[in-house]
């Protein structure tokens, strides 16, 4: 009687809408996602190999090319380091501390969520540029932001700061203050509490946000574009090469840039797979024990 039990309950349905309702749904959002996302990753390979592998690696290996590539790599360098301290400070101070604006702070986070990176752009300009107070006296000082690296920096650290940060609140939240607390209690200094007890907890959350902080900043068009000023071999990007390459008509160079920023893009998302589900077994032994 067991085993027919078991064998009943095995075969009910999941949900209890018709299975051609099913099937149609499944095959939609399969559709929807082929076409959305696997087909035009597939016309960049295409079109990086048309005239063949020669074609594709003569084109990635121009020296405007060399430098784009390089140019991002050394932004996503500085810019995700940057951001992961920002992240972990941020989530250390909403979580383990009460204080009077946390809402607001927590708001102020997710702004970039909600702006236009090509807002974020030109209010970058309008704050560093030369017809600014500001920027008028770090023109005269010799410190060049707009149309130059640091605004580069600046442009994406601002579209990709939150990233971390939301990662790693929701973790620090669940698990709450009594294992710091302990470790004060017994003496730890601060941070060593922050490097025994904090740390250890949240690595894979601050892992899973570096990356995805990482795959935004090596990606980022709109923001950069207004404020580099696209000087070819000097503030182009990876995304901005892409963008001059294909204007000139140059398309086998253009596809082939667009094709490694999207291996890039892969590994990244590799990497963020493999990091979910180590922490979704890790998760799931804590919960069992």
């Amino acid at each position: 009687m067991s085993d027919v039990a078991h064998s009943v309950h095995r075969a009910t349905p999941v949900t209890t809408e018709p299975r051609l309702t099913r099937r149609i749904l499944t095959g939609t959002v399969v559709a929807l996602v082929a076409v959305l996302l696997f087909a035009p990753l597939i016309a960049v390979f295409a079109e990086a190999l048309r005239e063949g592998w020669a074609a594709s690696l003569e084109g990635l290996s121009s020296p405007d090319a060399h430098a784009a590539i390089r140019l991002t790599l050394i932004v996503a360098a500085i810019a995700v380091p940057l951001n992961a301290v920002f992240g972990i400070a941020a989530a250390w101070a909403i979580t383990k501390f009460d204080f009077r604006g946390k809402a607001f702070l927590i708001t102020l986070i997710d702004l970039p969520f909600s702006v236009s990176p090509v807002v974020a752009g030109l209010a970058l300009v309008l704050l560093f540029g030369a017809n600014s107070w500001l920027g008028a006296w770090l023109i005269a000082h010799d410190l060049k932001i707009v149309f130059a690296f640091p605004g580069i920096i600046l442009a994406t650290m601002f579209v990709t700061f939150p990233f971390v940060a939301r990662e790693l609140i929701p973790v620090m939240m669940e698990q709450g203050r009594a294992e710091e607390e302990a470790a004060l209690t017994l003496g730890a200094s601060g941070w060593r509490t922050f490097f025994t007890v904090t740390l250890p907890n949240i690595r894979w959350a601050l892992l899973y946000g570096v990356l995805l902080c990482n795959a935004r900043a090596m990606g980022e068009f709109g923001a950069v574009a207004v404020i580099s000023g696209k000087i070819r071999g000097e503030t182009t990007t990876m995304p901005i090469m892409i963008e001059m390459l294909y204007n000139e008509y140059l398309s086998v160079a253009a596809f082939s840039l667009a094709a490694a920023l999207a291996l890039l893009a892969l590994v990244t998302l590799f990497l963020k797979s493999l990091l979910e589900w180590r922490y979704a077994d890790l998760l799931a032994a804590t919960r069992r024990h």
